[in-house]
């Protein structure tokens, strides 16, 4: 039977570069999402919008971004916008003519057309008795907004969040194809110059999945601690249940016979 042959030494050696490419991907990912937290929301708002005009451009938004590869999008803003000529001969070639800003921009734009039917399920998801409430409290709607729906919200949509965070981090190993020195992009590296397929592709797979759990683990930990009130209510109901084999929960004989009578008194 034969064995995958993993070169530990190859693997040792060139760790540190590669541990220079995860950096670069957790920088990305934590960049993007924090410019897809705030532009998914604004579309959401926009797709959520009475205007009949705004709803609609948010909807093709969506519908586009969604629908067209992640790859080919990088392919056409990094290598497409750079044909332009008053691209490339203006001020925009500080952005586009930077693989690293490109490869944010696609990302940005992929993770927040994702994002929005996130956001907008999560809001909603806030039952409509709570903003009656508020109304009826004299509560002003941006202060409804932004101290009830949205704190409320982000408790629903947590879940779906926690999912689209790890695709999505696992998703920006695509951007090593527009020349950003990305983990994959060093891996693939030292395998054009050992021509050994596997020590660095699955040492790049390891350090993946460990990034990928460290994700899973913080956003459990952030679940626990939203959800801490419900998680004490649940302990303090199995402490109060009494199993019904308990002596506990058989009534004492004598309480019986103290309480008939005192029964039969009364229907008399």
């Amino acid at each position: 039977m034969s064995v995958i042959p993993i070169d530990l030494d190859l693997a040792w050696t060139n760790l540190p570069a590669m541990g220079r490419g995860l950096l670069t991907n957790i920088v990305m990912t934590f960049l993007t999402l924090g410019i897809g937290l705030f532009t998914s929301l604004l579309v959401t708002l926009a797709r959520m919008s009475k205007n009949r005009m705004i709803s609609a451009a948010a909807g093709l938004y969506v519908v586009f971004f969604r629908g067209v590869p992640l790859l080919i999008l990088l392919y056409l803003v990094y290598y497409g916008f750079g044909q332009i000529e008053g691209v490339r001969e203006g001020p925009l070639w500080l952005i586009f003519g930077s693989a690293f800003s490109c490869a944010i921009i696609c990302l940005v734009l992929n993770h927040t057309a994702f994002m929005v039917e996130i956001v907008r399920g999560a809001l909603e998801a806030v039952p409509a008795g709570l903003i009656e409430a508020s109304k009826a409290l004299g509560i002003t709607p941006r202060q409804t907004f932004f101290r009830i729906r949205l704190p409320l919200a982000m408790r629903y949509g947590l879940k779906a969040y926690h999912n689209e965070v790890v695709m999505f981090a696992k998703g920006t190993a695509v951007v090593s194809t527009i020349t950003v020195m990305d983990l994959t992009a060093v891996a693939n590296g030292i395998f054009e110059e050992t021509y050994d397929p596997f020590t660095p592709i699955l040492t790049a797979a390891a350090l993946y999945w460990m990034f990928v759990n460290v994700v899973r683990i913080g956003f459990h930990r952030l679940e626990q601690y939203l959800n801490r009130h419900l998680i004490a209510d649940e302990k303090q109901r199995r402490q109060v249940v009494v199993p019904v084999n308990s002596p506990v929960s058989r009534p004492a004989p004598a309480a019986i016979g103290i309480a008939m009578p005192a029964v039969r008194g009364r229907a008399l």
